[in-house]
């Protein structure tokens, strides 16, 4: 089946989907192909790794992947990983102009000089070969699978610690990665309940046969990992049959082993309730762009002309050894700043002209990749990446040629944080004046829609105040766009890494604002309700309507929980 697009994206992660998501939402016809049966990566429920991003009060990550969050806590208060599966694939598969393509591998591409002319993909369920042409490419499949096809140049492994200048890195290059993880998730039952192992399971006697001597059921058990000191690609199945008997023999010294002196694991009333049969990846194959990210980029906090994301995990760097490391703890937590930039010469190739890339095989070092490969932060490059690639099919440009200053105020108008910058307001909210009887008012259209260091940038409402745009004379007004506040400091992650019986519930932040109301004057002074929202769980919120007015008010109703209700902007266009 042949098929020719403006965009393909390679590689269904939280990087991939946001991808393809923002290049569909800005107008490009898009494609994104998929291996795996279900989208979002590690984050998916074949691999359940939690979805981790910057450190710090509010530097919670927003755009497309708050969208998504704030979807999966309405919907899934369980939470159950089916229903967050369900989440992630309507965001493809309902899109318009996105064609999802599931349990389909890009197996080859073909090269037009410089440039990727066309991949070709098979789908294991259908048995179909698509061949897809497209003006621009993305890979976002982690292991780099569509720009190593296409020839396009990577490093594996760690650079020498004076290629760069870079204090974590060891003396001398190598090809040591860190490791993939087999994870697994418990569930808590009302009676004590035995666990028998497989024959093939590990025995572990005692707690000095683990490398983490704190194993306990609120682990996620990231540390059963392997792989660092292997090939992190070809060797894949190796490491898979490797972490499964370590798993299982994990579970079975928890339940059944270790004496009181040892340990006191709690596990009696715990069950096994799922083992991941697919491991999730740190590192593999790391493209090269335009400009490699460092160690001293990231510490000097990365303020690029041409930021398009931000980081702020640690540089967390985990011994290639993985499990099988016994000198102490298997991660080193480098302090790292946050929020640090990330640059959008680091997300596209510096040889193959029509290559795109995001998630964690973007254009960085080893050491910095112990930082930016996080999920969050991969959401994130995501999203600028296929907004990027919007704007280059629609003016017909390469991604080198992408205005960033217009990528960066898309990016910010969607929500997207980006430090040190300011989102442009749309002519019409410049122009027209702003009055309340809360106060702050004209922090709802400065520019900056969370709290950034001592500065709320947000407008406290309580019930019975609003807030009025009035113009010297009537106005079209075609747009109305809001940012509200949906707790950018909240605790809770996408989805859990174990099942108590008391559980906490998911639900929509107590914060975010619920119902409101709108209002016009055609004179200034009389007011006619335009529309009214209730039960709005969304962050960013965008209506389209038509109207003519001299004002238009706002009206702040009811927030999900008790007292003021917080807004960070409204602008009207």
């Amino acid at each position: 089946m042949n098929h020719k697009v403006d965009f393909c994206v390679v590689g269904g992660g939280m990087a991939g989907l946001c991808a393809a998501v923002a290049a569909a939402r800005h107008g490009a016809k898009t494609i994104l192909m998929q291996d795996r049966p279900v989208l979002g990566g590690n984050a998916s429920s074949e691999i359940r790794m939690w979805i981790c991003g910057a450190h710090g009060a509010n530097m919670r990550e927003t755009g497309l992947l708050e969208e998504i969050e704030l979807e999966n806590l309405r919907r899934n208060p369980g939470p159950n990983y089916s229903i967050w599966d369900s989440v992630l694939y309507e965001k493809a598969r309902f899109q318009e102009n996105l064609t999802l393509l599931l349990n389909c591998a890009c197996i080859a591409a073909e090269m037009d000089g410089s440039q990727i002319f066309c991949i070709t993909g098979r789908q294991l369920t259908t048995e179909i070969t698509h061949v897809i042409e497209a003006k621009l490419f993305a890979d976002c499949s982690g292991d780099s699978v569509l720009a190593h096809l296409a020839g396009a140049e990577y490093r594996v492994g760690r650079e020498a610690r004076e290629e760069f200048g870079e204090s974590i890195q060891p003396e001398s290059a190598d090809r040591k990665t860190m490791g993939m993880s087999c994870l697994l998730q418990l569930r808590e039952t009302p009676e004590k309940n035995i666990f028998t192992p497989p024959d093939w399971a590990y025995t572990y006697e005692t707690d000095d046969d683990l490398p983490l001597a704190s194993h306990h059921v609120g682990s996620n058990f990231w540390w059963i990992e392997l792989g660092g000191d292997m090939d992190s690609i070809a060797d894949t199945e190796k490491c898979k049959d490797e972490l499964l008997c370590i798993a299982f023999g994990v579970w079975d010294h928890m339940k059944n082993r270790g004496s009181p002196e040892d340990a006191e694991h709690g596990a009696d009333n715990w069950a096994l309730d799922w083992v991941g049969f697919l491991p999730g990846k740190r590192e593999s194959r790391r493209c090269l762009g335009a400009h490699i990210l460092t160690q001293n980029d990231i510490e000097a906090g990365g303020r690029f002309d041409d930021v398009v994301a931000y980081g702020g995990w640690s540089m967390d760097d985990h011994f290639p050894a993985g499990f099988h490391y016994r000198e102490g703890h298997p991660t080193i937590y480098h302090p790292a700043p946050s929020p640090y930039g990330i640059p959008y010469r680091c997300l596209y190739s510096r040889n193959i002209k029509n290559l795109l890339f995001a998630g964690r095989n973007i254009s960085v070092t080893h050491a910095a990749l112990s930082s930016t490969r996080v999920m969050a932060t991969c959401a994130m490059l995501g999203q600028a990446v296929g907004t990027a690639s919007a704007i280059a099919a629609r003016d017909g440009l390469l991604p080198s040629d992408v205005c960033v200053y217009e990528l960066q105020q898309a990016l910010m108008d969607d929500d997207c944080y980006l430090p040190w910058h300011t989102r442009k307001l749309p002519a019409l909210s410049q122009k027209a004046k702003l009055a309340s009887t809360a106060k702050n008012i004209n922090n709802l259209r400065n520019g900056i829609d969370r709290p950034v260091g001592d500065h709320d940038n947000g407008v406290y409402f309580s019930h019975g105040e609003h807030a009025i745009y009035t113009f010297e004379q009537p106005e079209k007004i075609t747009m109305l766009r809001f940012v509200f506040d949906s707790d950018l400091n909240r605790k809770i992650k996408n989805m859990p890494c174990i099942y108590p019986l008391r559980e906490t519930r998911w639900h929509t932040p107590d914060s975010l604002l619920r119902d409101f109301r709108i209002d016009i004057s055609e004179d200034g002074e009389q007011f006619t309700e335009l529309l009214r929202v209730t039960g709005n769980y969304q962050r960013l919120v965008r209506i389209p309507v038509q109207a003519r007015a001299k004002a238009i008010r706002f009206v702040p109703l009811r927030a999900w929980g008790s007292g003021e209700m917080h807004v960070f902007g409204w602008d009207v266009e």
